[in-house]
């Protein structure tokens, strides 16, 4: 049997994509929505795809991990934003890697690294792809001879188990599933599952301060780090295991949310926890969005942490819950691994009730202690087998031109009304502008707070064949603008990689955006760590890289 391929231009598996009839379903619907008839391109062949020559040939002592394979290297020159997805659709892949490298201990990573800095070649970590913002893009500017991609998925094992703390040491390149499946037969679970949880890595989270499936309490991978061991330039830095400390700033903090701009994670001590037995869920219907708002909020300060708390808007329940009636759909649910948490429920569905919210189909209990446990019918089933294939449905819009995007952010809960009427009504004015007619936006909360949500909104609109990236260059800038005018974050999850540093030198303050610099300086001499990731290129960050590889 041949082995299974990932996409080369688009998400997940080769043989997961939307079939033909699954197609031509979603082009009839989309042509009808937008009133305008849609095309189809067929999915790109990498046999007619033009990449430049690699630049650099590795040393004989890392040759053994190196791929100049055409398939590797295409792989690995975008990740999975629309722009990145179109621009592979394209076959418009300017900046390939030179080279893609497999290691497959620590010893290689550090040896990578050495060659890599000495030789002014530009380095990019790479987990499973997954970034939406730019951030494994190997367009680094002119300053390198190269680029190698260091993709760390053959570091993939978890290595120690400390059941009497519940913690583990983990290889930064092990994938989502593959993890659970480690975890398994021990009865632990990281209890980590973002969107891309088939596609991302340990890794990945960590230096893109990933966020999670669960709503309240352990949201971002933040929360589940003990320690942290990083390879950087200059030298290997590894923090102690403590369940917390006070001894001055933290060393994880830096390295959380680094992207990739300060070196390579190769492994980490994550807090574990015992797989969840019960579990309850609910559709709880609200005939106004301010109703499921108010709701939300007063769940979310009632200290009950549900593990969903998901609220969609009537246009998000409508496309991926299947509620027709108009409704808001809030996505309850709760779990635990050792007792059922039927009283957390009731109790969050007195407070929905004193909101308007109804409860149509019932509240469903799981235990998962029986066997051939189903627990995907209704509505919230509905949402959640959409929620995993969404990315799929995206790769097929691009097939025919239509812009389908998110952007997410994070916002008090006082501010949370002007953003939300501001992005409601930004969009599509900006959309009327950029697409015409037929475009529309629709939000959820994928998480929430005592003090604020995070919102997430979809974008959907008709483009024009040849100007797809253009039209979406001009929407994410209304959006980002809109977003920190009425005081969201530029991500809630997603992290900066390249397409966010506008807005994001913006957001953070002056002073430390010149401690980041000068902890890359530290870290990085050279500079060769992602360049332009975080700290800008022909920053100040930037210039003694730029003089030493110019």
């Amino acid at each position: 049997m041949p082995a299974r391929r990932r996409s080369w231009w688009g998400w997940g598996w080769e043989d997961s994509a939307l079939g033909a009839e699954q197609v031509e379903k979603l082009r009839s619907s989309l042509a009808a929505a937008f009133n305008r008839e849609l095309p189809l391109a067929d999915p790109p062949d990498l046999g007619r795809v033009d990449l430049r020559p690699p630049r650099v040939r590795p040393p004989d002592a890392l040759s053994p991990m190196m791929s100049s394979d055409t398939f590797d290297r295409a792989g690995h020159t975008y990740g999975k934003s629309y722009r990145d997805v179109v621009r592979g659709f394209s076959g418009n892949l300017p900046h390939p890697p030179d080279l893609v490298a497999f290691p497959t201990s620590e010893a290689d990573v550090i040896a990578l690294l050495d060659w890599c800095a000495s030789a002014g070649i530009a380095v990019i970590p790479y987990g499973g792809g997954s970034s939406v913002v730019g951030g494994v893009e190997p367009d680094v500017g002119d300053g390198f001879g190269a680029v190698v991609s260091v993709d760390l998925t053959r570091l993939d094992r978890v290595l120690e188990i400390d059941e009497v703390s519940r913690a583990a040491r983990i290889q930064a390149g092990v994938l989502g599933p593959s993890l659970e499946d480690q975890l398994r037969p021990h009865g632990y679970t990281l209890r980590h599952f973002p969107q891309s949880f088939e596609f991302s890595t340990l890794g990945g989270w960590l230096a893109t301060r990933s966020g999670g499936h669960y709503a309240t309490v352990y949201t971002h991978i933040d929360d589940m780090v003990e320690s942290m061991r990083v390879v950087t330039p200059a030298g290997v830095s590894e923090s102690r295991r403590l369940p917390g400390s006070g001894a001055g700033p933290s060393p994880d903090r830096l390295l959380l949310g680094s992207e990739g701009a300060l070196g390579i994670i190769t492994e980490a001590w994550m807090r574990i926890q015992d797989r969840p037995v019960y579990k309850t869920s609910a559709g709880v219907h609200f005939g106004d969005y301010r109703d499921g708002v108010a709701a939300t909020r007063a769940i979310s300060q009632a200290a009950l942490f549900p593990t969903n708390c998901r609220l969609l808007d009537a246009g998000e329940a409508m496309t991926s819950a299947g509620v027709h009636d108009g409704s808001t759909l809030l996505v309850l649910g709760f779990e635990s691994a050792d007792h059922p948490r039927t009283e957390w429920m009731s109790t969050a569905l007195e407070i929905c009730a004193e909101h308007h919210g109804a409860v149509p189909e019932g509240v469903k209990e799981v235990d998962r202690s029986e066997e051939d446990v189903r627990d995907d019918e209704g509505a919230v089933g509905e949402w959640r087998n959409a929620f995993i294939r969404a990315p799929y449905g995206r790769d097929a819009m691009v097939r025919m031109s239509v812009i389908a995007d998110t952007f997410e952010t994070a916002c008090t809960w006082d501010a949370f009304g002007d953003l939300h009427s501001g992005v409601m009504t930004g969009i599509p004015r900006a959309l009327a502008e950029i697409c015409g007619s037929g475009g529309w936006v629709t939000c959820r909360f994928t998480h929430v707070y005592p003090d604020g949500p995070a919102p997430y909104f979809t974008v959907v609109a008709p483009g024009r064949a040849g100007s797809e990236v253009a039209m979406w260059d001009e929407i994410k800038a209304a959006a980002a603008e809109i977003v920190l005018s009425n005081g969201g974050t530029i991500t809630h999850h997603h992290a900066v990689g390249r397409d966010h540093m506008p807005w994001y030198q913006r957001q953070r303050p002056d002073l430390y955006g010149r401690a980041l610099a000068g902890a890359k300086a530290a870290l990085d001499p050279a500079g060769v760590m992602n360049p332009g990731v975080l700290v800008p290129l022909g920053s100040d960050a930037g210039e003694g890289a730029a003089s030493r590889l110019g």
